[in-house]
């Protein structure tokens, strides 16, 4: 019986102690085993036995930096122009994944097997979906010509090959499954409802209708002014607090929001006007969903969409499936592009056009119906 983690007491009496020594290519662990008479002896064995091995990977660094040093130093240098958001990501995917895998590597030891190597263990042995390992690439292609420039060191430029995408496309509720949807949230609203039927009536992301003000809805001039966004990023870990394994925890901020694009005025509909005049607070800097000074988790906003969707019996959803359909929708009434791409705060009308409008098939043939004949038959 165990008496501690990866600690066995076998059928014949021995202790048996398991530690990871290894990982192979695509990887998975390589175990070895510690034997002892007692649960003390067995563990004592696998704790020297894991220090040996971190020992042994800890980098010289009379020989220069090694790749996570370059990996800290790149971060420092360019967190000045990230985002927040962005610097939290690219910090995560090197402690997650970069600096594990190039532990105690120095610049002239990386190889172009190795890269090949890493991209296998993303997409195989974790399981990480190609636009999320093309993502790693490019922050690892980032770091490693950081690198070549200030190691000194003649080092040759690496290729790496990223893995292609299959594009999907994106779900979108049919008429049938908004109608729905709508009725459920227009019976005995709350404010979660009023989030939810807020992003399916004006495409907002998740995180801006959780950041929106009551100063940002203007009646005089009917708008909304999308200004802000609630993002969840980890923080790192302090002596002080209790955090995960991985040494983060997160928490809610506010700043701007996805990119300059995004900060837009959406004309104020009649009905958001309606909802917004019964759940207004008296504090103009109250957030419109809590009406406190406390943004809603777009955590609890999501659990919430979930189990409209549930009730409805509509499957396959998720929050930014609202963003899809009001694109939809606004396509089939006859928007142009341009006013549609503003709306939606894009940069240009391509991204607007290649992943949030859908036309079906009625709207395809509705405008093939107005080409005329060419020939008399």
């Amino acid at each position: 019986m165990a008496r501690g983690e990866n600690v066995f007491r076998r059928k014949d009496g021995r202790y048996e102690a398991r530690y990871i020594k290894g990982r192979r290519a695509d990887g998975k662990p390589v175990y070895g085993f510690c034997y002892g008479r007692t649960y003390e002896e067995a563990k004592g064995k696998a704790d020297r036995a894991r220090e040996e091995i971190a020992s042994a990977k800890r980098p010289d660094h009379s020989q220069g930096p090694d790749v996570a040093c370059f990996c800290d130093s790149w971060l420092s240098v360019n967190s000045a122009r990230l985002k927040p958001s962005s610097a939290a990501k690219y910090r995560m995917d090197m402690e997650n994944h970069i600096k594990p895998y190039f532990e105690g590597k120095l610049p002239c030891e990386i190889r172009p097997e190795e890269i090949e190597g890493f991209t296998r263990m993303l997409l195989t042995g974790k399981g990480l979906s190609p636009k999320t390992v093309r993502g790693i690439l490019t922050l690892l292609r980032a770091v490693l010509s950081y690198m070549r420039k200030q190691s000194g060191e003649n080092l040759p430029e690496l290729e790496i090959a990223y893995p292609k995408e299959s594009r999907k496309n994106a779900r979108v509720l049919d008429k049938k499954e908004e109608a729905m949807l709508a009725m459920l949230l227009a019976q005995e609203m709350d404010s979660y409802k009023f989030g939810v039927y807020l992003a399916l009536r004006t495409g907002m992301r998740i995180g801006e209708v959780c950041a929106l003000r009551w100063r940002d809805i203007s009646f005089e001039s009917a708008a909304i002014s999308v200004c802000q966004t609630v993002l969840r990023l980890p923080q790192k870990q302090t002596d002080s607090e209790t955090f995960r394994k991985d040494g983060f925890r997160t928490a809610l901020v506010v700043g701007p929001p996805k990119s300059e694009s995004s900060l837009r005025v959406i004309p104020l509909m009649p009905d958001i006007a309606a909802l917004c005049e019964r759940f207004r607070p008296e504090d103009p800097e109250a957030f419109l969903l809590t009406g406190t000074a406390r943004c809603m988790d777009p955590r609890k906003l999501q659990r919430r969409l979930k189990r409209y969707l549930e009730e409805c019996g509509i499957p396959e959803a998720h929050f930014h499936t609202l963003r899809h359909t009001f694109a939809t929708r606004c396509v089939e009434a006859g928007f142009d592009v341009k006013t549609l791409s503003d709306i939606l705060g894009h940069s240009n009308i391509g991204i607007t056009m290649n992943l949030y409008v859908h036309p079906d098939l009625d709207l395809k043939r509705e405008n093939m119906s107005r080409l005329k004949p060419m020939i008399s038959l």
